[in-house]
């Protein structure tokens, strides 16, 4: 989510900045904003909605310079305005743009505050702006010369080690007029060498056009970008030699970050956007979540006596594994719901019962109709979206964004995740306000800030997974088993593989086998089956030993260690152990993964396949 684009050299800097924006529309954004230095003066022009519009806004004005900054912002801290938009200009001296959250940007701001200093937006980057010319200003008292070589580099390290949180970010002051500073921790940026003249992006893709020269900012650089040859130290001031590398991608292939489709680029982005899920929204010290979106005071919470949630599609299995988490930790009892059927058969629910609506587009028409009708009945109604300014998030009013960052193939993964990430953390906060010990969820908390990892070791098993799937590409149909929180593992992976590849498949219950779905079960049927080592592990082995006898194939998602589990494997992937409830945060991505590579191996369509569309607008 967010681009980030800037230019230093002797071009005109306007067209290059409104190209980039252009090229980075792939990533989604709401809004959008250009600031171009020249003659001492900055001029901005900022826009809510596409960059189309911003250049209509721009229309016949003389914007000249050869410094400029852009940016496309995906709206989290403040609504969609053009107050809100970047870049935003401190003092009419300082201009930064930035990717990232700012988790201690309240105190922040209740600091520069006190030193009078006033603000025109809701940002977290508008404090990071002010809070890095306050420490330009500071090296000036000092002695340091307006201009001065390092004074702007120094000011923006000074700001960067009092922040807590991600960022990609690039700086512009006017009295020095000829660099741009960038920094990066957690929020990717590449530079682009040129022949006197320079670029940085939040991404390959605007720079593509004009040099396949490019170095990575890693976590904690700082690069000083001029004329010449960009300076890049690390926040303790060292300096830091970078390789250079020789990016040969086509536009959309660097869209996709080298991937060779979004679905794959968005299976690898899993870790990443699970970390920016959890950001800022743990309590360690009360094993807590903290959730302001919910809108709730514990007194309401303590009310609610039921939960409903509401989705469809993989956004539902979603919500069914919220199901299991937060009957276990806040021991309530929970009704998980087709959207398309919840108001047609007169719901009951009323002020004491809680209804989370879940879906990524948060343009769903289903959902929205079932959100409407559980308002209408006097229930708490609560979006989980991913997409700022949606309709479901603006009629619920409340709710969470789930940071998942623009998902572009109609195959929903790293959304998937974090919404369960999220119904998970909402689960542990009324738990531990009525039923959940303190050391169960700092243990909770705990194990969850372990995902990101754990995640990372399943994806270095693409290869072995590929592998798996091209040897199973002809089968007509695949049976997927699960037990316990990993039955709606069972149902997404067959959702995953019938979208992107047409193979039929269901999903069963472990032990729903031997009443039907055993029929089905041959030598021409494979089975995938999520065997964790948990409480029902042994049920779980004896229905998978129940296909091996009839002759299938079997495709097993084990826990690391579990050396029995070769005995009922045709296959085996092996995913890092974790706490019960947080399993299919790991078991689904082998799942992503398989049904991706058999798509692949089908010459399939992998990010948009026949017949269906990203958001479903219409019942």
């Amino acid at each position: 989510m967010c681009g980030i684009v800037g230019y230093i050299g002797k071009k005109q800097a306007l067209p290059i900045l409104l190209q980039g924006l252009r090229d980075l529309e792939y990533r989604g954004y709401d809004s959008a904003g250009v600031a171009v230095l020249d003659n001492g003066a900055i001029d901005r022009v900022r826009e809510v909605g596409k960059v189309d519009k911003l250049t209509q806004k721009i229309g016949e004005k003389k914007i000249q310079g050869t410094v400029g900054i852009a940016h496309t912002r995906w709206a989290t801290h403040g609504g969609v305005t053009e107050f809100n938009a970047h870049p935003h200009i401190v003092d009419g001296k300082l201009a930064v743009v930035h990717n990232g959250i700012i988790e201690n940007y309240r105190e922040l701001k209740i600091k520069l505050e006190k030193q009078s200093v006033k603000f025109e937006s809701e940002t977290d980057t508008e404090v990071l702006g002010c809070l890095i010319y306050q420490e330009y200003k500071n090296l000036e008292r000092s002695g340091m010369k307006p201009g001065a070589s390092d004074i702007l580099r120094d000011a923006v390290r000074a700001a960067l080690l009092q922040v807590r949180g991600t960022y990609g970010l690039v700086v512009m002051h006017k009295d020095n007029p000829f660099e741009l500073v960038a920094a990066r921790l957690g929020s990717p940026l590449v530079i682009g060498y040129g022949e006197g003249e320079n670029y940085i992006a939040s991404d390959a893709t605007p720079i593509l056009p004009f040099t396949k020269r490019m170095a990575f900012l890693d976590d904690g650089e700082i690069a000083v970008i001029d004329l010449g040859t960009p300076k890049i130290s690390n926040l303790n001031n060292e300096l830091v030699a970078k390789v250079l590398s020789n990016i040969d991608w086509d536009q959309a292939k660097a869209q996709k970050g080298g991937y060779a489709d979004f679905m794959l680029k968005e299976i690898f982005d899993q870790p990443m956007v699970f970390e920016d899920a959890l950001r800022g929204r743990l309590n360690m010290d009360e094993g807590t979540a903290v959730l302001g979106g919910l809108n709730m005071t514990h007194e309401q919470m303590r009310e609610i006596k039921r939960v409903c949630i509401i989705a469809e599609g993989t956004a539902r299995y979603a919500g069914l594994v919220g199901k299991y988490a937060f009957e276990r930790l806040a021991n309530l009892p929970v009704e998980v719901d087709y959207s398309s059927e919840f108001r047609y058969r007169d719901p009951i629910v009323n002020k004491n019962t809680l209804v989370f609506v879940i879906s990524q587009s948060g343009e769903t028409a289903d959902t929205l109709m079932a959100a409407r009708e559980a308002k209408r009945k006097g229930a708490f109604v609560r979006g989980i979206v991913n997409v700022v300014g949606s309709t479901i998030a603006r009629e619920t009013g409340a709710g969470t964004y789930i940071h998942a960052g623009p998902e572009l193939a109609v195959a929903s993964t790293k959304a998937y995740t974090n919404m369960v990430a999220v119904l998970i953390l909402y689960a542990l906060e009324f738990g531990r306000l009525k039923h959940t010990s303190l050391a169960t969820g700092q243990r909770v908390l705990q194990a969850l800030l372990e995902i990101p990892e754990k995640m990372n070791l399943v994806l270095k098993q693409n290869d072995a997974i590929k592998k798996i799937a091209e040897d199973c590409k002809n089968y007509k149909d695949v049976l997927f088993l699960g037990r316990g929180v990993n039955f709606p593992v069972a149902l997404e992976g067959a959702l995953k593989l019938k979208e992107i590849s047409y193979i039929h498949a269901e999903g069963f219950a472990g032990g729903e086998l031997k009443h039907g779905p055993l029929a089905l079960v041959s030598s021409d049927v494979p089975v995938v089956a999520v065997l964790s080592k948990d409480q029902l592990y042994e049920k779980m082995k004896s229905s998978i030993q129940e296909v091996r006898a009839r002759g299938a194939r079997t495709l097993i998602i084990a826990t690391v260690g579990d050396e029995e589990a070769k005995e009922v494997a045709s296959d085996i992937i092996y995913v890092p152990d974790t706490m019960e409830l947080l399993e299919p945060l790991l078991n689904t991505i082998p799942l992503q993964l398989f049904a991706y590579h058999m798509a692949v191996a089908l010459g399939r369509d992998v990010d948009r396949p026949r017949n269906l569309a990203k958001s479903v607008t219409v019942e």
